[in-house]
């Protein structure tokens, strides 16, 4: 059976197939552990328990303390450059407008390019049609989330429920 994802685009399947073009340049662009950074810090803005189960999931997978990012990251033990990142993405979802160049300076101090800076800003900014596509249409969580650890589920939790079935 198909994500729950997926199936919400059933009415519109070639703007989920451009949705997967995009999303695969975005990333394709990025060292892998920052675009899940970015996404997790963009999708627990936007509240959306869908993406921060599946972005937290592949964290995990890679390694990463993600029960201490999802509480708080700048107290998870992560470099100065990932909690940069982090911020940026929130700041793209909390208010795209207020970021000025003193804001991205931080980053490029750090020493991140104008094209890896703009990397974390197109996956955040993704992240919000996706984020706000599932959650507007309803779309829960895929009920195997309910397998992970109660800890970690809870902290990834942020909007809607997982699905029962």
């Amino acid at each position: 059976m198909a994500p729950n994802h997926e199936r919400a685009f059933a009415e519109r399947p070639e703007v989920y197939a451009v949705w997967g073009q995009l999303n695969g340049a975005i990333k394709a662009g990025m060292d892998l552990r920052r675009y899940e950074l970015a996404t997790l810090a963009a999708a627990r803005r936007l509240r959306s328990s869908y993406c921060c189960l599946a972005h937290g999931q592949v964290l995990a997978g890679l390694g990463e303390p993600v029960l201490e990012i999802a509480r708080d990251h700048h107290a998870a033990g992560l470099s100065e450059i990932d909690v940069a990142v982090m911020d940026l993405a929130e700041r793209v979802v909390d208010d795209a407008t207020s970021i000025d160049d003193a804001d991205l300076q931080r980053l490029r101090a750090l020493g991140l390019s104008e094209t890896e800076i703009m990397d974390v800003v197109l996956a955040a900014a993704a992240r919000c049609f996706f984020s706000k596509t599932l959650d507007a249409l309803g779309v829960l969580p895929d009920a195997n989330y309910a397998k992970l650890e109660p800890e970690l589920r809870e902290a990834l939790v942020v909007g809607r429920p997982i699905a029962v079935s």
